[in-house]
């Protein structure tokens, strides 16, 4: 899945604009995403780093609001009590939404909120009311797409606690900083499993439990450092 290859309602509004066929925006909005890497990775911008598509959290809750796996980009929410609050009042307002098929946007609190569920987790992708939602979308879809393959498809609560650390990895290689750097799920499962193998056999060679084991030692070695 290419950076705004997600599912989007042929004629929608979304946020008050209409997108009648987001493909026509496709090659404008690639330029800009594209416009905030450098070659080397690293992120910069026309102007100012505040102009780069950015995201103010990731979160991943179970179907009873509670943390699976969350980073927060953002002083919006300085202390944990916030953040909490944050996280059980945007549950509460998505919670009755239908968001399996397909991304769901809404504001909430003053952001913009892209969400999607499957099983018994919730996706969740929060950024400013400036930021474009086709970009916020694809940031979110890109981190469901990859998860899901990394867990292989066997994405649920269970799974994902066993497997916290490449779900943590995952949100690792698709945003630094609060910047968006990666939003294709091939290349972030992908980075999750080749930077974990220190140049050895590439991802592509290797069978799932490989990678998925290759990316633990290494989450392992970085914490013994």
């Amino acid at each position: 899945m290419g950076v705004f290859d997600f599912h989007c309602r042929h004629e929608s509004k979304i946020m008050g604009h209409e997108y009648k066929d987001y493909s026509k925006n496709k090659a404008y909005y690639s330029t800009a995403l594209k416009d905030s890497i450098c070659e080397d990775g690293n992120p910069v911008c026309f102007a100012t780093q505040e102009s780069c598509p950015s995201v103010k959290n990731i979160l991943l809750l179970d179907s009873e609001g509670k943390r699976v796996a969350v980073k927060y980009f953002s002083d919006d929410w300085p202390t944990h009590s916030t953040k909490l609050a944050f996280e059980k009042s945007v549950f509460a307002k998505t919670l009755k939404t239908n968001a399996r098929s397909e991304v769901e946007i809404t504001m909430f609190d003053g952001y913009i909120v892209v969400y999607k569920f499957v099983h018994d987790l919730h996706f969740f992708v929060t950024a400013g009311d400036d930021e474009n939602e086709l970009i916020l979308a694809s940031v979110l879809q890109g981190f469901f797409d990859a998860v899901g393959f990394l867990l292989r498809n066997d994405v649920e609560k269970r799974t994902a606690l066993e497997n916290l650390d490449l779900i943590l990895l995952c949100i690792d290689e698709i945003v630094d900083g609060g910047i968006i750097l990666e939003t294709d799920a091939n290349t972030i499962a992908g980075k999750v499993a080749t930077n974990a193998i220190d140049g050895a056999v590439p991802f592509s060679e290797q069978t799932i439990s490989q990678a998925l084991a290759t990316a633990r030692e290494h989450l392992a070695r970085s914490l013994l450092k």
